[in-house]
């Protein structure tokens, strides 16, 4: 097969992102040319034409054998129509086939092609609109793959025998797809999002016979020296094995002819059933189906719709339950008419009527946060109705004590900042490497944060310290390479608990690519590798080498990985998602995931009272229901919706970089742009490049210390001179209503999610391609003294950046004893010494006041927190000195938004005498 398609028939292979994205588009042009060939006449010249579909048709051909529909017998019939020359009957079909899979019509009813005769009109009966209640009666269906090596009439006596086990009760409905090879499985569970349960018959080879190199790229994710040296009867084993790695969401049933018992102790957790040598299609059959039933169980939804259909007298504190406040009002019906009913007939105070309590969950809720727990991967996961501010809080405030040293990532959200001082931690804020170019920090270096543990180590202080709180990923895409950091972290401090703000990376765990760097999938195989005789046999060896070394010589430490010792290393680790924010929730709907080995004996009554000081006592049940659809969601479509996120945001990459205008006033920053070169080992610089095509990003996330969240696209406006915050109100939201998070000073950030469409990418572009159109002719009429002023726009946001301050550090009399070697500082005093307004003087920065004081040996600190937006994080905390470097950023910010800073009286800081007073105290 040719990696690049014949010119004329559509674009080289490699402006492919996925097969997926090939599919759609092949099957479209398909339809084209087939029915202007149908409809040729019949002197004409249509050679071309039929070059083109032979040429759709074959690049087609690989791909399809991993979906069930329309499915190898039917793409086989098309060919044959083809080579007979039946043009008309197969652009029939394949109009057919098109319109199917874009209106997803062959889930739910079976779909005749004409193939055996069907008029026209009996085969446009799919384009009939549905009624509302057809469409809400309609059953969920799925795909399941079955591997192993049929002949075509084998596959259709399978089909037809699972077919006869449907019953009229069943919940769900499935097709079966079927590959030869372990290597076709692994593809098709990669390719085919429909699939949700995989059968491994006995009889199945370990290649492929395809060579098709989009869909190949799979098989990079698999470690081929355990498995392709096998028995042929353990590929089934492996398989497994490779399934709960890629996607652990997956059934999994074993066929085997060797004797079950000894299979079934050696197969994983994701097997459900072991059959032995002819499976029993019933019993099959309904187990396909449990497990389905097991993953769209939702049980507060389910809880919350069967009470709202009760018949219920309210005599409780909700006036608005039941909707009777609006009903009766004569003034506030429209409420009523905007939302709906439903929505009050869910609302109440009340636990019973099959509800549950969140802040003592024995029904529903417990249900749903422990399947919460199995889709996310944690031991446990709780629900917060308040959003992950609130859950960072309670996490904070259930493991640290006053006095405990924690190292927080300085530019981490605001919420943590207040933790910190609600829980008295000692402080050491870690500084990420910067983005001056961009008005941005990136990540804190592995490096970074093993000096400042080391510093700690050798002042006699590791034992207090507690916590490590890292972003992950930041809120302009960059990942850390999580497993990598937690080992070698935990090779100095072995007890040292993780918590990772994931508030931004809930979908991270349905895609394969994403899910190596989460908290809780680390955690686990952190866990288990620490466990293996392999892993004790690899530290026993490393440390013989690095007892050869120099323990005094910190680059003993920096320079090389660190292995934990195995009879040591606790795994403690924790988790805040923003469900909302990346996931199907209401507003506010966040988890809070848990994988800690301690959690029983040493957190989890600090926890429930933590969880008990932060949540409300009436939480809102519309966002606890929504919490559990949404995992339900996920359990079932995250890999797809996942990976439609991540191609939606690689397509508009490449729209941009390929775009002849686009490219002249915008571009995406890059790979290279966002992580300097000594944190990529990969060497990876882009994802797309109009002459490279598609970079393999499985390799960089497998290793790198920091990779690129794809689905963060920063596009950089420094050049056409408009600052971000002006690109994003004057041109995106006023004028064709596109909404973003983020801008810096030269950059607008956007997002793809899991609702993202083709349709809104499309408009974006097209939005795009309008503003370069009005920016051409704004160029074009400038006069000289308007070009000189744009001149000076676009060089103040391309090279009058400021630089990005440091930490500076603690005020003296903030650090515990006065000891400034290791930097940690108490938050929480320099915090409450503000409440009193006699201690406490504004100073102006536009004038020179600052820095007299400065020079003159004074310390200046800080009373407040000063957070301006954009960034968006703390540039100055409580207790924190003043430096010059924070002064001239402060200075030269152009953002209107500064928390902490009125212009009008100045900075806040602390009087010399309070701090002076303070200072005797301690």
């Amino acid at each position: 097969m040719s990696n690049e398609l014949t010119s004329g028939s559509g674009p080289a292979l490699n402006e492919y992102y996925n097969a997926s994205q090939l599919r759609a588009d092949s099957w479209s042009r398909l339809k084209a040319d087939s029915a202007r060939l149908a409809a040729a006449a019949a002197s004409a010249d249509t050679s071309s034409l039929q070059r083109r579909v032979a040429e759709t048709m074959a690049m087609l051909e690989p791909i399809e054998i991993y979906w069930a529909f329309p499915g190898r017998h039917n793409f086989k019939h098309l060919q044959r129509l083809f080579e007979l020359g039946e043009y008309v009957g197969m652009s029939r079909s394949i109009a057919r086939i098109v319109r199917s899979l874009m209106s997803n019509a062959y889930r739910h009813k079976a779909i005749p092609l004409g193939l055996n005769g069907e008029t026209e009109e009996q085969e446009d009966a799919d384009s009939v609109i549905e009624s509302a209640e057809e469409v809400a009666h309609q059953r969920p269906y799925f795909e399941i793959l079955v591997v192993d090596n049929m002949t075509l009439g084998q596959e259709q006596a399978l089909r037809h025998s699972l077919r006869k086990m449907r019953r009229s009760e069943d919940q769900f409905i499935y097709e079966a797809v079927i590959v030869p090879s372990f290597e076709d499985a692994v593809i098709a569970v990669l390719q085919n999002h429909n699939i949700q349960a995989v059968v491994a018959r006995y009889g199945f080879s370990y290649r492929s016979v395809h060579n098709f190199a989009l869909l190949h790229r799979s098989l990079t994710r698999i470690d081929e020296r355990h498995i392709a040296d096998l028995q042929s009867e353990d590929y089934g084993i492996a398989l497994a094995r490779v399934c709960e790695t890629l996607r652990p969401e997956l059934d999994f049933y074993l066929v085997t002819d060797q004797s079950v018992e000894d299979v079934a102790g050696r197969v994983p957790q994701n097997c459900r059933r072991v059959f032995y040598n002819q499976e029993d299609y019933v019993e099959l059959h309904l187990n396909i189906l449990r497990g389905i039933n097991k993953r769209y169980k939702s049980p507060f939804f389910s809880a919350l719709r069967e009470y709202a259909r009760q018949p219920t007298g309210v005599f409780h504190a909700m006036p608005i339950s039941r909707g009777k406040s609006i009903t009766k009002s004569h003034w506030i019906k429209d409420m009523g008419e905007f939302y709906g009913l439903n929505i009050f007939l869910a609302e109440t105070s009340a636990t019973s009527g099959g509800l549950d309590s969140l802040l003592d969950p024995h029904g529903p809720i417990k249900e749903a946060q422990e399947l919460a727990a199995r889709a996310f991967g944690a031991k446990q996961t709780y629900f917060v109705t308040n959003g992950t501010s609130t859950a960072n809080k309670i996490v904070v405030q259930s493991l640290i004590r006053p006095g405990d040293i924690v190292l927080v990532d300085r530019d981490c959200h605001k919420s943590h900042h207040y933790g910190m001082v609600l829980s008295g931690a000692q402080v050491i804020y870690l500084d990420s490497y910067p983005l001056d170019q961009f008005s941005m920090y990136g990540a804190v270096p592995l490096r970074e944060i093993k000096h400042q543990l080391l510093k700690l180590k050798k002042a006699g202080k590791l034992d207090r310290v507690k916590l490590l709180l890292l972003t992950n990923c930041t809120f302009d895409g960059i990942v850390y390479n999580v497993e990598r950091f937690m080992q070698e972290c935990l090779a100095i401090k072995p007890d040292l608990v993780f918590l990772w703000d994931e508030a931004w990376f809930a979908f991270a765990r349905f895609g394969p690519t994403y899910r190596q760097r989460t908290a809780m999938h680390c955690a686990k195989a952190l866990r288990e590798r620490y466990c293996s005789d392999d892993y004790r046999e690899t530290y026993v060896a490393w440390k013989e080498e690095f007892d050869k070394l120099d323990p005094e010589d910190e680059a003993t430490w920096l320079d090389r990985p660190l292995l934990p010792d195995p009879d040591q290393v606790v795994i403690r680790t924790y988790a805040c998602q923003s469900t909302h924010k990346t996931l199907t929730s209401l507003r506010q709907g966040s988890m809070i995931h848990v994988y800690d080995q301690s959690f029983r004996t040493k957190v989890e009554d600090a926890f429930h009272e933590a969880y008990m000081t932060h949540t409300s006592t009436s939480p809102n049940y519309q966002i606890l229901a929504s919490l559990d659809v949404g995992r339900r969601q996920v359990e079932l479509e995250g890999f797809e919706l996942v990976q439609k996120q991540v191609e939606m945001a690689m397509v508009l990459r490449q729209a941009v970089a390929s775009h002849p205008l686009l490219r002249k006033h915008f571009r995406f920053l890059t790979v290279q742009d966002m992580i300097p070169e000594e944190y990529r080992k990969s060497g990876i610089k882009k994802y797309y490049d109009p002459e490279d095509g598609w970079t393999r990003i499985w390799e960089a996330w497998a290793e790198d210390e920091f990779v690129l969240d794809a689905t963060r696209l920063t596009l950089y406006v420094g050049d056409i001179g408009i600052d971000g915050d002006t690109f994003k109100n004057r041109y995106l939201m006023e004028k064709y209503g596109i909404q973003v998070n983020k801008t810096s000073r030269n950059t607008v950030l956007f997002m793809t999610n899991i609702g993202t469409t083709r349709s809104s990418v499309a408009y974006l572009i097209e939005v795009l391609v309008s503003i370069a159109h009005e920016l051409e002719e704004e160029f074009a009429d400038a006069n000289q003294a308007e070009q000189r002023v744009h001149a000076r726009k676009v060089h103040s946001l391309t090279k009058e950046l400021p630089p990005l301050p440091d930490f500076s550090r603690f005020h003296g009399t903030f650090q515990p004893g006065g000891d400034d070697s290791t930097g940690e500082g108490d938050l929480r005093t320099a915090y409450f010494l503000a409440y009193d307004d006699s201690k406490c003087d504004f100073l102006p920065i536009e004038d020179d006041t600052i820095e007299k004081k400065l020079k003159a040996g004074e310390d200046v600190v800080s009373a407040m927190f000063v957070i301006p937006y954009p960034p968006g994080f703390p540039i100055l905390v409580p207790g924190q000195v003043v430096s010059p470097e924070i002064l001239e950023f402060m200075r030269k910010l152009d953002v209107k938004e500064i928390h902490g800073y009125r212009p009008e009286i100045g900075l806040r800081v602390f009087t010399r005498e309070a701090l002076s007073e303070e200072a005797q105290k301690n």
